[in-house]
């Protein structure tokens, strides 16, 4: 791990942070203009992941930011999406809980000298999170697409995989704090 505590990485993880507070003052009155920043945010959230992995550049402050903004930036997203109407709030209560029991189980693992890597579901919920919030708040046709409900379809997709995910975090736990 490197020492060093400020990187590309790590920079790119405090824009999406920062990201963040101008999201939530542009998106409910502007959903287009929430699309691109919810964009910029979600690139910055792969890259930053990316660089780290690919330049060894992983860092304490890096392991610990980076969870906290894409949970900030996807619960931002969905609270301001069920306020627009555009997300059912049940749907959003779930994988708003799911964030925090993971996240708080997580840091409580590592608290205690365990990882708790991130697994193909947790990732693939991530994706299909991020893409759904994009299409959700586009929520436009484009070339024939309704882009409103194909996000629609993605988040409850997202969400039976938030679930599925966390039933497989919740068993590695379990199974490795003693």
């Amino acid at each position: 791990m490197n020492i060093k505590t400020f990187n590309l990485p790590t920079t790119l993880t405090i824009i999406r942070i920062l990201i963040i507070p101008i999201f939530i003052i542009e998106a409910p009155a502007n959903p287009q203009l929430g699309a691109f920043l919810f964009l910029i945010a979600s690139i910055t959230d792969f890259l930053d992941g990316y660089l780290a992995r690919k330049f060894k550049q992983i860092t304490k402050l890096g392991i610990i930011l980076d969870p906290i903004a894409d949970k900030l930036l996807v619960i931002t997203a969905l609270i301001i999406l069920v306020d627009l109407v555009r997300v059912p709030a049940w749907i959003a209560t779930i994988i708003i809980l799911r964030e925090f029991i993971i996240t708080t189980l997580r840091f409580y693992a590592l608290s205690r000298g365990v990882i708790i890597p991130a697994e193909k579901a947790g990732k693939a919920k991530t994706v299909l999170q991020m893409i759904a919030i994009l299409f959700l708040f586009i929520a436009e046709e484009i070339y024939g697409l309704d882009l409103y409900d194909v996000g629609l379809i993605l988040i409850y997709i997202a969400t039976f995989v938030a679930v599925y995910s966390a039933i497989k975090y919740l068993f590695y736990f379990w199974r490795n704090i003693k």
